[in-house]
Parts: structure tokens; C-alpha cells; sequence
């Protein structure tokens, strides 16, 4: 097998197996660890997830809109309850 080059991480002298990185590296660039991650990540502080919707994860997201928050119950209308309660 021909060799493909050291990792290109920095300090690291190890074998590249894929994408320039060596096992170890390639396998926290896969899991978005890396400083240049394979997807766009998260631009809330020290969040490294994927992006969902206004360049936030889903957990910021939902924080910050408040939707996908459990619906509060909703009460009857004030005229339906009239009619169902009996008359004195």
C-alpha cells in the first residue's frame, strides 16, 4: 500500500489513513471535535454540534425560539362550559 503522508493535525507524526488524518484524528473529525469540523457547527459559545435552523444546534435553537417546547393545555371556550354544566 502506498503511503499517503503524515497527519496533517498539528504535532502529529502519524500515518494518514484519510482526509490527511491519522486514525485518531480522522475519527474526532468525523464526530466534530476537530477545529475545522466536517459539517458547519453550532455558533453558540464552546457548542461543537451540528447546525439545525439560524446557525444553531437544535437544543439552542428550540432555547432560543421556545418552539418544540411542550404545549401549555389549552381550556375549553367559556361558552362551551356554560352549556355543559347543568342549569340550577
Amino acid at each position: 500500500m502506498a503511503s499517503k503522508g503524515s497527519c496533517k493535525a498539528k504535532d502529529c507524526g502519524r500515518e494518514a489513513i484519510a482526509k490527511r488524518y491519522c486514525r485518531k484524528h480522522y475519527r474526532l473529525w468525523k464526530a466534530g471535535e476537530m477545529p475545522k469540523s466536517r459539517y458547519k457547527s453550532c455558533t453558540f459559545e464552546k457548542c461543537r454540534k451540528k447546525r439545525f435552523q439560524l446557525s444553531l444546534c437544535e437544543e439552542h435553537y428550540k432555547a432560543k425560539t421556545g418552539k418544540g417546547a411542550a404545549a401549555p393545555a389549552t381550556a375549553p371556550p367559556a361558552d362551551a362550559a356554560a352549556t355543559a354544566a347543568p342549569a340550577a
